[in-house]
């Protein structure tokens, strides 16, 4: 049993070690990311986030924006029980 264990052990830290040997040696093989490229990408982003902020709809800041009468986007209306029950009913 203790043999089984032993060789276990050995074989699990043997394949850890190897396994980030050959990570290791792997990245040092593959070309690293041209600079170039990764300031386009992050242009590219940057004009991508200008687009979808100019895209969004800005809010005014305080009730004065708003003409007379008109509610805030996405406030319902409120509405009389009384006046609503009256309609309701047909009375």
């Amino acid at each position: 049993m203790m043999r089984r264990l032993f060789w276990l052990g050995l074989g699990a830290a043997l394949g850890v070690t190897g396994y980030r040997k050959v990570t290791e040696i792997a990245r040092s093989l593959r070309p690293a990311p041209r600079q170039s490229a990764l300031a386009e990408f992050a242009a590219d982003v940057r004009e991508g986030m200008a687009v979808y902020r100019d895209r969004q709809v800005q809010p005014a800041p305080t009730l004065e924006g708003h003409q007379p009468g008109e509610l805030p986007a996405g406030r319902p209306p409120r509405r009389s029980t009384h006046h609503h029950d009256e309609l309701k009913d047909g009375r």
